[in-house]
């Protein structure tokens, strides 16, 4: 399905009862606690950060201030020059928030040594059985419910502000977006903007952070990390989990170009689901140590380059590492990875945000595949950076497309949908009446029949 729209996609960069293991003896992953009080000239530098960010919130303040009730004895040459003032300090502490202020007590630490073995943290064992007591004494945090598993949505972003300025607005809309779908079906949800590992940084950073949450909540029975630049274009459709029994991972791809081409882009990391189970963390365990950024990754990047079609040469990024060592160690894991393509679980952003309109006049929601798209990942874009690999109008034109096309599908139910794809701006599109649970009834996305339990398509 869709192959033939692939390209080389590059990556973006408790309650009482039974124990559970914790990872918290190691900050570190398994090298050492590097927690602790800081330095005292640290100490100084942080304390001087925060006394910048708090001039900073005053100075905006007297800016608003200004505006709202004017600028008293000021000139207008005066006005001016203090607004100029103004804009250079915020600018410039927002330049040293970014820049982090050389504040982390690991920053004058060097990268490990290309000899180290790096580790998520402390081996876990006999996480099935552990978990499985857990569950049974703690019934009030099932793992099911209402029949469904306990499903937990990951997606996070950096901690620092956005390079362009607005690609903090465009966050905003896509985290929007995943709480509206989250909503409708009952999934839960966590936004991440820490680096829990200093060594897992960019597109590794998942790794940890999916570790943590397996073993902070053995009630959640599914992980789905989700790349912070995919939106959910088919707010009806509905992962088919029970076509997965016997999976412990669920990822997008082609069995051909991952077996017989040995592609970089057979599989794609956007978009995932991991089941809480040992097989899991013992996977996480085998993929995180080409992850260690510096000597380890750079070299790490050399091997996959060699050995996966197509792949550029650069360091070494999670989905091409998965994809080699499922290749390298085919028998140990692919009988539990479940290569999914009968709908998007990522689809393509280039092939598919211009044919919305199309879609709208000739299919409906709820069938997730290329006539309606379940994710709509905007590989290369990059809204929050400083540069990607298209341009910047393009994507964020194509991201404003992609937005309302799901959200409309959401205001439908209120009786609203948007002027147009590219508009912010909404229109009523039916009258109100005095017998609203018609309409509730008719248009709730909660209620409609998916049809994707099966994994069907209609």
């Amino acid at each position: 399905m869709g192959l033939d729209n692939i390209t080389a996609q590059k990556r973006s960069s408790g309650g009482a009862g039974g124990s559970l293991p914790t990872t918290t003896s190691l900050a570190g992953g398994g090298r050492g606690n590097r927690g602790g009080t800081l330095p005292r000239g640290r100490q100084i530098a942080k304390t001087f950060n925060n006394i910048k960010i708090t001039i900073l919130c005053g100075f905006v303040t007297i800016l608003v201030l200004r505006g709202t009730i004017g600028v008293g004895n000021l000139g207008s040459s005066d006005a001016e020059a203090v607004n100029k003032n103004l804009i250079e300090e915020t600018n410039r502490i927002l330049a040293e928030i970014r820049s982090d202020g050389g504040l982390d007590a690991d920053d004058n630490e060097p990268d490990l040594s290309a000899n180290a073995t790096y580790t998520l943290g402390p081996k876990i064992e006999n996480w099935d059985r552990d978990r499985k007591v857990w569950l049974n004494q703690n019934l009030q945090f099932p793992s099911f419910v209402n029949g469904k598993p306990r499903m937990l949505l990951v997606t996070g972003s950096p901690p620092n502000p956005c390079d362009n300025p607005i690609g903090d607005h465009y966050l905003l809309k896509v985290i929007k977006n995943k709480i509206d779908y989250c909503r409708l079906h009952g999934i839960e949800i966590v936004y991440n903007m820490a680096h829990l590992d200093k060594e897992l940084a960019g597109y590794w950073a998942k790794l940890p952070l999916i570790r943590r949450l397996m073993l902070s909540h053995p009630e959640v029975e599914w992980i789905w990390w989700m790349d912070s630049d995919a939106l959910f274009t088919d707010m009806v459709f509905e992962v088919p989990v029970k076509k997965y029994q016997g999976y412990n991972m669920v990822i997008h791809g082609y069995p051909d170009l991952l077996f017989e081409q040995k592609s970089w882009i057979a599989l794609n990391t956007g978009s995932f689901l991991f089941r809480n189970c040992q097989w899991s963390l013992d996977l996480l365990d085998a993929w995180a140590p080409m992850g260690p950024k510096g000597p380890i990754r750079e070299e790490a990047g050399k091997i996959l380059t060699a050995n996966l079609k197509g792949r550029p040469a650069f360091e070494a990024d999670d989905q091409s590492a998965l994809i080699y060592l499922l290749l390298s160690q085919k028998d140990k894991w692919m009988d539990k990875v479940f290569v999914e393509n009968q709908y998007y679980l990522h689809g393509y952003w280039a092939g598919l945000v211009d044919r919305y309109e199309e879609m709208l006049e000739k299919f409906h929601p709820g069938l997730g595949d290329e006539r309606w798209p379940f994710v709509t990942h905007f590989v290369g874009c990059k809204p929050c950076g400083s540069y990607g690999d298209y341009p910047v109008e393009r994507c964020l034109k194509s991201m404003e497309r992609a937005y309302n096309f799901a959200d409309n599908q959401v205001l439908k139910l209120y009786g609203f949908s948007h002027r147009g794809l590219l508009s912010p701006k909404i229109k009523r599109i039916r009258n109100e009446t005095a017998t609203p649970l018609e309409m509730v009834d008719k248009f709730d996305i909660r209620r409609l029949d998916h049809g994707s339990e099966t994994g069907s398509k209609s």
